[in-house]
């Protein structure tokens, strides 16, 4: 099963690296830094936990920039990125979310 997990910070990576275990799973970010460090095996935050888990398990995942590929054929796409909820417009920006 394909998993894409928007958005790699806490929530995200902690769930795109979980579910790596027993799926493909492609992590989608707008930051680059974090994407490269995630491709490296290497936690872009610091969680004990992930950095143990990135370093010592065979995981399938993958971070990308590119929305399209990690949409593609995907069976879940999970939302992980913050809401940024404007309370003077009454709607919540959905800018990251970048879908196509």
């Amino acid at each position: 099963m394909k998993i894409t997990v928007v958005g790699i910070g806490y929530v995200g990576l902690a769930n795109a690296v979980l579910l790596s275990q027993n799926n493909k799973v492609v992590a989608l970010d707008l930051d680059s830094y974090k994407v490269k460090k995630l491709n490296r095996k290497e936690s872009p935050i610091l969680d004990g936990e992930i950095t143990e888990l990135l370093s010592t398990k065979e995981l399938d995942i993958v971070a990308t920039i590119d929305n399209k590929v990690a949409y593609k054929n995907s069976d879940y796409i999970i939302i992980a990125t913050p809401t940024d909820y404007d309370p003077e417009t009454n709607y919540f920006n959905t800018e990251a979310l970048n879908l196509y």
